[in-house]
């Protein structure tokens, strides 16, 4: 199967009979479309899209969005990877009703859980390990950064201690889907360009990150993605400068 030929169908079982002129344009310019403009590995669009959802809480869309990116290169350690990581830029109270939709998903489809562990820290050196992954990213200046205040201290051994030194995503894909649900919460610009700076600085260049944000912006709307886009720029010009 295929991303489009299997969202079409999840899109058409829900509207086909009540909305059929808004399906056919939704399954047209989504899943046709953008889709056929859009070059990235199906893998690489079904992570990005499941960040973006979780991102602007599209919880419903989530839910039909959640097998199509299993059935298309999306594992379910990847799928659970991105859904934690959520909880440290979005918030537990707005990532929590993902955890059931995830898990009902999961189950309905036989896979076993708990899934296999994916941490690689403990209690005791999760801030140790996650000054070296927040160096890693974002350079050697970041060195001490715990030392500055209560919340730069949780920013280290919470953010990256407990989540981007976690298995089941490498960098790459941490600071990808990182840019993705920022993207798309919105208002949230100066972090948006930093890790727009941190994905670059890792090969997720202004080609990618600009592909990134064309394939979610139906799901996200034109006027976060244009701005996106316009920090997505300016992170590069800076960069290069």
């Amino acid at each position: 199967m295929s991303i489009k030929e299997d969202a079409q169908r999840a899109h058409a079982n829900l509207l086909e009979k009540t909305d059929p002129e808004a399906l056919e344009r939704i399954n047209h310019f989504t899943f046709d479309e953008v889709q056929e403009d859009v070059d990235l590995p199906d893998r690489t669009k079904m992570l990005s899209t499941l960040a973006y959802l979780l991102g602007c809480q599209g919880v419903d869309e989530y839910k039909i969005m959640l097998p199509v990116a299993l059935d298309n290169g999306v594992s379910p350690v990847e799928a659970k990877e991105v859904l934690y990581q959520a909880i440290d830029y979005l918030g537990l109270g707005r990532v929590m009703p993902f955890f059931k939709v995830t898990n009902d998903v999961l189950t309905v489809r036989g896979v076993k859980m708990p899934l296999e562990g994916q941490a690689t820290t403990t209690m005791e050196d999760r801030l140790e390990k996650g000054e070296e992954t927040q160096m890693r990213l974002f350079g050697p200046q970041m060195k001490g950064f715990a030392e500055k205040g209560i919340i730069n201290k949780w920013l280290v051994d919470n953010c990256f201690g407990d989540y981007y030194t976690r298995k089941g995503l490498d960098d790459n894909d941490r600071e990808m889907i990182t840019f993705c649900y920022l993207a798309a919460q919105g208002g949230v610009e100066p972090q948006l360009l930093a890790h727009a700076k941190a994905n670059i600085g890792l090969g997720n260049d202004k080609e990618f990150l600009t592909k990134i944000v064309l394939q979610n912006e139906p799901f996200i709307g034109y006027p976060r993605s244009l701005n996106a886009i316009s920090v997505v720029n300016q992170a590069d010009s800076e960069l290069n400068k």
